[in-house]
């Protein structure tokens, strides 16, 4: 079973589990299926937005697409719940990622 069937396998068994979710956007970049990858992240988003890990990766398969201002927005995002939830690291790469575009 590859690894992408795998993580199918155990989001069959918990839909909810926002890890697996992650880790299957994360195998769909490494294929090159940006739009999977895309739809996954904005579900883990959608289900939990305090996953901040989430809105770097999701930030920069926009910014591959083109899509710079979303692309902020979900960087702005990401910094404020970053903030919130005291997560310093993922604040600051997510500001850097930030400055980089704007």
């Amino acid at each position: 079973m590859d690894r992408i069937e795998q993580l199918r396998s155990f989001l069959a068994r918990n839909p909810d589990d926002l890890f697996s979710r992650h880790a299957l956007a994360m195998e769909f970049v490494k294929r090159g299926d940006d739009d999977s990858a895309r739809q996954m992240l904005e579900s883990v988003l959608e289900s939990d937005p305090s996953y901040v890990g989430s809105y770097y990766h999701l930030g920069k398969l926009l910014e591959r697409a083109g899509k710079e201002e979303a692309a902020m927005e979900v960087y702005r995002k990401g910094m404020e719940m970053a903030q919130k939830g005291g997560d310093r690291h993922a604040y600051g790469e997510l500001n850097t990622a930030l400055s980089l575009i704007e």
